[in-house]
């Protein structure tokens, strides 16, 4: 039988020697929302809890029939129509709807952080986020973390992967390392989102956050530390992206050709930034544009002269595979 761990267990920022002082930025919490009722009001209880008070919750509600926005406007009346603003979002999928909220020139704060209707923030989980990315006011700035799983009624799981290779473009290119539910921008890294041509098909919003950031010259801290309790159950959209459930998962869907059609989205995307990209990562997107069109040995001499790779030696392995089988 799993001990869950406790948040104090968890938490070893402090050792790590981040202080936590009071901050004075503002946060803008941006919620996407479809049929949440289940659980959503055990997230917004978490973002009344937050030690950084300086925040206001977007919610972005994408046409829910359920008691959704009811939840939405109970939490208004209990902490005022400042806290929390109500929007109608695209109907087009979270993706989109994330962006719609990165494009709304009418949310204006020092930060944003992207949330899930179903998850539960450690009550620290802004306060470490923005002390990380404070001293990074003139560059675009991502932070993200690990996650504690837990199952639907809340009981732990287990942790999202403990990913130790270094944030860079050149990994960004075929793996996304963290949630979106665990981000937080400052405001020239949604300067750069807010970019994203409207008509882009869009594979996830945090996939294209780190490849932007990194690919653009920004910077991003992945904390080993969990900020949030990341709850699995049947409507997730994704998941955890750990166990063998997953790594299988992702086999077939690199064998179906699935990954190969998410390069080719990042990609087109990625060809609206090529000026923006510093010289290092234009150079290795251009490798690995050119791997995915030559044959067998031309293909695997640029990936390694492009310095392509994942965060761990099994998903090297796969690397690897989808490379000799041209399913990058």
């Amino acid at each position: 039988m799993n001990t869950r761990p406790s948040h104090t267990e968890l938490n070893l920022h402090t050792a790590a020697g981040i202080d936590l002082t009071t901050h004075h930025s503002k946060v803008g919490i941006l919620l996407c929302t479809y049929n949440g009722a289940a659980y959503i009001q055990e997230q917004l209880r978490s973002f009344a809890t937050q030690t950084h008070k300086d925040w206001v919750i977007y919610a972005s509600d994408d046409g829910s029939s359920d008691d959704t926005i009811k939840h939405l406007k109970n939490f208004q009346l209990q902490n005022g129509e400042d806290r929390l603003i109500i929007l109608n979002g695209p109907h087009q999928g979270f993706a989109k709807n994330f962006l719609s909220l990165i494009k709304n020139r009418s949310i204006e704060a020092d930060y944003f952080a992207f949330s899930d209707q179903d998850d539960v923030w450690f009550p620290d989980k802004l306060e470490r986020s923005i002390a990380q990315l404070e001293p990074l006011q003139d560059t675009p700035a991502l932070y993200c973390s690990r996650t504690r799983l837990v199952s639907a009624d809340g009981q732990f799981i287990g942790l999202s992967p403990r990913f130790s290779a270094p944030p860079h473009f050149r990994n960004a290119l075929v793996q996304s390392i963290a949630g979106a539910n665990t981000m937080l921008i400052n405001r020239q890294a949604r300067a750069l989102l807010a970019k994203t041509p409207d008509e882009s098909i869009i594979v996830a919003h945090d996939w294209l956050t780190y490849l932007l950031v990194s690919g653009c010259g920004g910077k991003v801290f992945f904390d080993q530390t969990p900020t949030l309790d990341y709850r699995q159950h049947d409507g997730n959209l994704i998941g955890a992206n750990s166990g063998l459930r997953a790594r299988l998962t992702r086999l077939v869907k690199m064998c179906t050709g699935r990954f190969k059609e998410w390069s080719d989205q990042n990609l087109n995307v990625l060809a609206e930034f090529k000026p923006t990209l510093t010289t290092e990562n234009r150079r290795a997107l251009e490798q690995f544009e050119q791997a995915r069109q030559s044959a067998l040995f031309p293909r695997l001499r640029l990936m390694k002269e492009a310095g392509i790779y994942r965060q761990t030696s099994k998903g090297n392995v796969s690397l690897f595979l989808a490379a000799c089988l041209n399913k990058i």
